[in-house]
């Protein structure tokens, strides 16, 4: 059996990854936030949801999704409010959260435009394509 090769597409797909992973981890550590604090604040972003729905979102139990909530409202980034148009009791982005996300999302797209940039949207749309392709023939 031969060895991979570090020119392989794989490798570098790899290799790839733990660096993207270890760079989207600097603006969260740099702010004192954990990694999945930034599913968080992105889901949040969106508009303020219940716990139960942000759970569900984000495919974590309750009993796990509770403490970090509360380490982020210590933190002053979410706000537990009346959300929706039936204002039901819920959680909210704050105005520090709304910015620190902001920030964390220009992060990810500068990444992002680091690794498509010099493609065209066409290009873009298609490595997307098989990129989704491969992850979905990993997955059991």
């Amino acid at each position: 059996m031969a060895k991979p090769s570090p020119s392989s597409s794989l490798y570098q797909l790899i290799a790839a990854g733990q660096l993207a992973h270890k760079a989207l981890l600097v603006p969260l550590k740099e702010r004192g936030l954990e990694p999945g604090d930034d599913a968080i604040l992105f889901e949040l972003g969106r508009s303020g949801t219940t716990e139960e729905d942000l759970a569900a979102e984000l495919g974590l139990p309750s009993d796990m999704l509770a403490p970090r909530l509360t380490r982020l409202i210590e933190r002053d980034l979410v706000d537990r409010r009346a959300v929706g148009p039936e204002l039901i009791p819920g959680i909210a982005l704050t105005e520090r959260g709304i910015r620190i996300r902001n920030s964390l999302a220009d992060h990810w797209a500068q990444l992002e435009e680091a690794l498509l940039g010099e493609l065209k949207p066409k290009h873009r749309k298609r490595f997307g394509k098989i990129l989704r392709r491969f992850t979905d023939l990993l997955q059991f």
